[in-house]
């Protein structure tokens, strides 16, 4: 029986073949998703790609992009919104 905390589906389990030549598992934890485009759903450049708990550590400069929608949208989404805002005010 696996410890508690690997009973989850959200490690990969793999089958290995110790030394002794018993066959064990080892968990390996997923890879989180890239953030992706609001709009457009392409990746996002910029954002790393970590889970929750390796983002909390990490600075408040490098947890976002400094830019209006920064993180939510990729800039080529962001200036086509601009401009259609602004032909909507013309």
């Amino acid at each position: 029986m696996p410890q508690p905390h690997l009973r989850t589906r959200s490690k990969k389990q793999i089958k290995t073949t110790v030394p002794g030549g018993k066959t064990k598992t080892h968990y390996k934890k997923e890879k989180t998703s890239t953030a992706l485009c609001f709009l457009c759903k392409k990746p996002l450049s910029g954002i790393p790609r970590l889970d929750a708990t390796e983002t909390r550590k990490l600075n408040y400069t490098k947890k976002r992009i400094w830019r209006l929608y920064g993180g939510k949208i990729c800039p080529k989404c962001l200036k086509d919104a601009i401009k259609q805002a602004a032909r909507a005010l013309a």
